[in-house]
């Protein structure tokens, strides 16, 4: 042996590399077990599993996979933005709502309960740099809870938030174009 790999070698090795990792990752997930998946890894959703009518559009937030899922009326438009999560189970709340308010450049304005646990944290004005809220924001019939962008772009794809679902900004100004108010959602 000449210890040279051959291409077919080197390929046989890669997808050994590739597959190996996707089945540990399912060993440790039993909770996703026979789930269906799709190719970016969320777990894929069926609007007829959450609503009885789509409604003037349907959104899913899933926090376990991290991932919202979007209909629009008439279900010909389906479709999956990465998110950021509650940290926490304590902060996530579940459940049916709707959006009933839309923002571009919403102000930020710390809850009773984040000045309580960050005495230091001041309101933040709308189009700020620093604003958590990011660009655009989809308020539901839940006070203190929405959808909303970020610039803080390491916190999508993790458990980040204090309640609320962040996409990255150009995601968020997409949804927030083609989501009317009204718009059922439910968080799971």
């Amino acid at each position: 042996m000449t210890g040279r790999f051959s291409r077919r070698d080197l390929l046989i090795a890669g997808a050994a590399a590739l597959i190996v990792p996707a089945q540990v990752r399912a060993q440790e997930r039993p909770e996703l077990a026979g789930a269906r998946r799709n190719v970016s890894s969320f777990a894929s959703q069926d609007w007829q599993d959450h609503f009885d009518e789509l409604g003037v559009g349907c959104i899913v937030c899933d926090t376990t996979s991290r991932a919202l899922h979007y209909w629009n009326a008439d279900g010909s438009d389906y479709r999956v933005y990465p998110t950021s999560v509650p940290k926490t189970d304590e902060l996530t709340k579940r459940g049916y709502t709707k959006i009933v308010r839309k923002k571009v450049g919403p102000s930020w304005t710390p809850t009773a309960s984040q000045m309580e646990r960050f005495p230091d944290w001041r309101p933040v004005e709308g189009g700020a740099p620093d604003n958590p809220l990011g660009t655009h924001a989809l308020y539901f019939d839940w006070p203190a809870y929405l959808i909303h962008g970020t610039h803080d772009t390491r916190k999508i794809g993790r458990p980040s938030s204090d309640g609320c679902i962040g996409l990255y900004n150009e995601k968020i100004a997409e949804l927030f174009e083609i989501t009317p108010i009204g718009t059922q959602v439910r968080l799971i």
